[in-house]
């Protein structure tokens, strides 16, 4: 019979060697978890920054408080057309349940999230009232990795009336 000699023995459960390796696997099992959360939370960030820049108007230096709270009521209702696309659909049938419920909810959800961070600590959105940053916006071509050149700014409906 020929040896095998990377047999890999079975270690005991309660061995130094065994729990340092189950330490090591849950730090990266965490490491990979916050590498997931940062993504999404840049990918929700990019897209809103995305969607103002798509909606600035062209040859605009910078926005006074009037457009730009315009701006920002057109953001707060981005989703109301679909909602009334899913209430179009439900009144339709005969059925008793809500045909695209979750999507529904969900919009739901964001949408009062949204309303509620406007009226009282604001919504975190690029500077339009800054030059700089208006160049800055207009000169993005949507990649992640520049996100940080971005001065975020909580803007509440109390600093645009």
């Amino acid at each position: 019979m020929p040896k095998i000699k990377n047999l890999e023995k079975l270690k005991h459960p309660n061995s130094r060697k065994t729990i340092s390796l189950a330490k090591k696997m849950l730090k990266n099992e965490k490491k990979n978890n916050n590498k997931i959360g940062t993504h999404v939370k840049q990918n929700l960030i990019g897209e809103k920054i995305l969607w103002f820049k798509e909606r600035i108007p062209e040859g605009c230096v910078i926005l006074d408080k009037e457009h730009t709270l315009k701006l920002i009521e057109t953001y707060l209702a981005r989703f109301d057309e679909e909602l009334e696309q899913i209430a179009l659909k439900n009144s339709i049938g005969q059925r008793k349940s809500r045909q695209h419920a979750s999507r529904e909810d969900i919009i739901n959800i964001t949408k009062k999230r949204d309303i509620e961070e406007f009226e009282t600590c604001g919504l975190e959105m690029p500077d339009l009232m800054n030059a700089q940053q208006m160049e800055v916006l207009k000169n993005w071509n949507g990649e992640l990795r520049f996100l940080q050149n971005f001065k975020l700014k909580r803007i509440a409906r109390k600093h645009l009336v």
